[in-house]
């Protein structure tokens, strides 16, 4: 599974980056706002950060403007994949651009149904949103499992499930059960995943010991 973050914050994804688990970053209109930023800047910014895909999203909702806005956040580095909602107008988008060998990720996704629309108008990711299907009462994730269950169906469909709206750790597992392609983190999930508290109190004893013998490794 691949690990994208969700995230506009550059001293944030410096610091993920370090760690070689990041393998991309999906970028929204609420999170450019969070940042305080030119879009096209930071955008710029990440793709020379991140060597992987970046999801830059369209503002407009009528096709003629999506199509030039994702042309030109197309052109902002080789990296960008171009984000599209999951409307009439953004699926038209979607195989405009793909056909063009941009890569697009068709976000807002609630629906397998919507899911095979997207994969069918040639996106390169769908983004379904667990979280918000939670919150309503609704199964995410078994959105997810039906998803992948019908992309497996069709070997000629090459979209790849990109579970988003993820809360917590668990998602992330159960997603990797389901065989989803991509999960996209917000920090905070991808630094939980690290956690475990026998972990913490077997360092602890392992310092411990260590410190009796007065040794040190670098002299």
């Amino acid at each position: 599974m691949k690990f994208f973050i969700d995230s506009a914050d550059l001293k944030e994804l410096a610091d993920l980056a370090q760690t070689g688990l990041v393998d991309g970053v999906t970028t929204n209109p609420s999170l450019i706002a969070k940042s305080g930023r030119n879009m096209l800047e930071v955008i710029k910014e990440i793709c020379a950060l991140v060597p992987g895909p970046v999801s830059a999203e369209v503002t407009a909702t009528d096709h003629k403007t999506m199509l030039a806005e994702g042309r030109k956040l197309a052109k902002l580095a080789p990296n960008v994949t171009v984000k599209v909602p999951l409307t009439p107008d953004g699926l038209k988008t979607c195989k405009a651009l793909a056909t063009d060998g941009t890569m697009v990720n068709v976000t807002l996704c609630f629906s397998a149904a919507q899911a095979i629309l997207a994969a069918k108008a040639g996106a390169a990711f769908i983004s379904p949103f667990v979280g918000r299907l939670d919150d309503i009462g609704q199964d995410g994730m078994g959105l997810i499992a039906e998803i992948c269950q019908i992309y497996a169906a069709y070997p000629a469909f090459k979209t790849e499930v990109l579970v988003a709206s993820v809360r917590h750790p668990i998602h992330v597992i159960t997603a990797a059960k389901l065989g989803a392609h991509v999960a996209t983190l917000p920090p905070n999930v991808l630094r939980q995943m690290y956690q475990h508290p026998l972990t913490d109190k077997g360092l602890a004893a392992f310092l411990a010991d260590w410190q009796k013998t007065g040794q040190s490794i670098l002299g």
